[in-house]
């Protein structure tokens, strides 16, 4: 069963990438990326997105595949990044 958060994701990623299409069928550890879904201005609609839905600050350092390059990379990171107070600037 997917998260709350898994959910959130793949309807945005349904919605602003492959427009309408099941983004359920997107398998969770796939590379966003390598499978043409997302481009460099992508990622950072996907940033925006996150950073207004879930409340968090990405900063330039956190934006790498191991955080963003997946479903189940950008969940894992929302979940750990949700779960920390913001951090001083």
């Amino acid at each position: 069963m997917p998260s709350p958060t898994e959910i959130t994701l793949r309807a945005f990623i349904s919605e602003n990438f492959i427009y309408g299409d099941d983004a359920s069928a997107i398998d969770a550890h796939a590379s966003l990326i390598d499978e043409g879904l997302i481009d460099s201005t992508g990622v950072l609609e996907l940033v925006s997105f996150l950073e207004e839905k879930f409340g968090l600050q990405i900063t330039d350092a956190e934006i790498v595949p191991e955080n963003l390059g997946s479903v189940a990379a950008i969940v894992g990171f929302v979940d750990r990044k949700a779960a920390r107070p913001l951090e001083a600037a």
